[in-house]
């Protein structure tokens, strides 16, 4: 009898986890997942990213920026997945800690138990957005000298983050940088899970993707469609660029992390972040499941 592969599959309560357990799960394979807080597997995310608590073959509790709670976290684990990650400051703890230090405590417990391989969730241009992004891919260095077989993902944006634009129609205004021209084509996880589990699934040992979703769009036309998803009266306020970099500069003395986190708004809305296009799942079907939901 074939081996039934075991993956185990780190920040699972998560946007992107939840469809990465799902998309393991329909392949096949015996699912472990990593959580603090256990609770929040049961329930549906706040971006209708799927209760996978029944997906689950074993839930690890555990810290990761605790490594005496990670032991035993990977053993009998072929491959490991790992979207760790924080978008905020809390309770003191920064990126370095989660994103770096974290992955890192996971990473060595993957080596002690011989895993075959490891996954990672890192950032699309990362070298644009170096003061958030620098914590992962200096995370990725590390998994590189590791030894071990991998594979690192970069992808563009998620449509969670689209939702902030449905936030900003629902105020009536939605502002854009500069000409609001620039382009990204964000994914949606369920597509995302699907390159993920590919990568853990390829036979090479060294792998890395770049990746967005179907379509690209501007800036100016996601706030319309948001807009027209929410049938209010479209009303874009353009800020000019040379404004928000004077902003985004008085926040510095005040809030290193608020400042990384202006300073990673302005960079993407103001350069183009288009990956290789996959996918089927479009942001327009998307705003409107939202909308029913919220």
């Amino acid at each position: 009898m074939a081996h039934k592969k075991k993956v185990l599959v780190a920040g699972a309560t998560g946007y992107l986890g939840r469809y990465v357990a799902q998309e393991f799960k329909r392949r096949g394979y015996w699912v472990r997942v990593l959580a603090r807080t256990p609770e929040k597997l049961h329930s549906v995310g706040p971006f209708m990213e799927p209760a996978i608590d029944h997906l689950c073959d074993e839930v690890f509790v555990g810290e990761i920026t605790r490594p005496e709670t990670l032991k035993g976290v990977c053993d009998e684990i072929d491959v490991v997945f790992s979207s760790i990650g924080i978008t905020r400051q809390r309770d003191g703890i920064g990126f370095m800690d989660v994103d770096y230090q974290g992955n890192k405590n996971l990473l060595a417990a993957a080596i002690d138990s011989d895993v075959r391989k490891f996954v990672f969730v890192s950032v699309f241009m990362a070298d644009l957005i170096a003061d958030l992004a620098r914590a992962k891919e200096l995370f990725v260095q590390d998994l590189k000298q590791s030894g071990l077989a991998y594979g690192i993902v970069r992808p563009t944006g998620y449509f969670s983050d689209m939702s902030e634009y449905l936030k900003m129609a629902r105020s009536g205004k939605v502002f854009v940088l500069g000409s609001g021209f620039n382009k990204i084509n964000p994914i949606h996880g369920e597509d995302l899970a699907k390159v993920c589990v590919d990568l853990a699934e390829k036979t090479q040992n060294q792998a890395e993707q770049d990746v967005g979703g179907p379509v690209a769009y501007t800036h100016e036309e996601i706030g319309t469609l948001a807009c027209d998803t929410l049938g209010v009266k479209m009303k874009i306020v353009r800020i000019p660029l040379w404004l928000t970099k004077l902003a985004v500069m008085s926040i510095r003395p005040f809030s290193s992390h608020r400042y990384q986190a202006a300073r990673f708004f302005t960079k993407v809305m103001s350069n183009d972040f288009v990956a290789p296009q996959t996918g089927s799942y479009g942001l327009k079907r998307y705003f409107e499941e939202y909308v029913r939901q919220n």
